[in-house]
């Protein structure tokens, strides 16, 4: 059986093309035309990769995508019709972890989804030790006091960014680059910004010493902190 794809759309005609092309791509898909649903299937039954719309009834895809990053650090990709950069921003904001604007490939989004998954089914070399910290493949996560933190997906990403240049700054531009395939350097980094805040947040609940420290006007840089 192959991985467990979740999809909320509220047209049923797009429903039923995820539905052709993923399971043809090897998945199990099962869909849903509103996200609510969506969300109360995760609660009994876990998938592997989410693909929300923003626009349906009931609660929106970005509410649902909010609600599903504080359960799980699954794959989420964001449809919309909407075409603004404020609305792509949002959506990764609240935990996204890809976008795609309709009308949409449905191949590209089958080659999008692949490529999400595999990011999470690498296998380790090592581990990385950072601090009171570890950089943890395996667990796609880092361990504090030999516990996962529960990192999404997009913060692994990042923390293993900044793991790259431990003391050293790493640009915005060179995060939203790496993380989210983000080029141009005019784009609003507000994205980068609240992902660090959410990593912040985690390594303090875990009890970690480790900190990541605003650079002014540049970037960030992890500093193992005071004992």
């Amino acid at each position: 059986m192959g991985k467990l794809i979740y999809a909320a759309d509220d047209e049923p005609y797009i429903l039923d093309v995820l539905k052709e092309f993923l399971t043809n791509a090897g998945f199990e898909v099962k869909t849903f035309s509103t996200g609510d649903l969506l969300l109360e299937q995760f609660r009994k039954i876990p998938c592997d990769l989410a693909v929300l719309d923003i626009m349906m009834p009931g609660t929106d895809g970005l509410t649902i995508c909010k609600e599903l990053r504080t359960l799980s650090d699954i794959p989420i990709v964001i449809l919309t019709a909407k075409e603004s950069e404020s609305d792509q921003m949002r959506g990764y904001m609240f935990g996204g972890d890809d976008y795609l604007v309709k009308p949409f490939s449905p191949s590209l989004l089958v080659m999008k989804i692949k490529a999400l998954l595999r990011r999470t089914s690498i296998s380790p070399e090592s581990n990385i030790p950072f601090g009171d910290i570890i950089y943890s493949p395996s667990y796609h996560d880092i361990l504090c006091h030999d516990k996962p933190i529960g990192l999404s997906m997009t913060e692994f990403s990042l923390i293993g960014c900044l793991l790259e240049h431990p003391g050293n700054a790493v640009a915005r531009n060179t995060l939203l680059d790496r993380v989210w395939g983000i080029e141009n350097d005019s784009v609003e980094t507000r994205v980068t910004d609240e992902t660090i805040r959410r990593i912040r947040r985690k390594l303090a609940s875990a009890g970690s010493l480790v900190k990541i420290i605003a650079v002014w006007g540049y970037g960030y840089k992890l500093e193992e902190g005071d004992v």
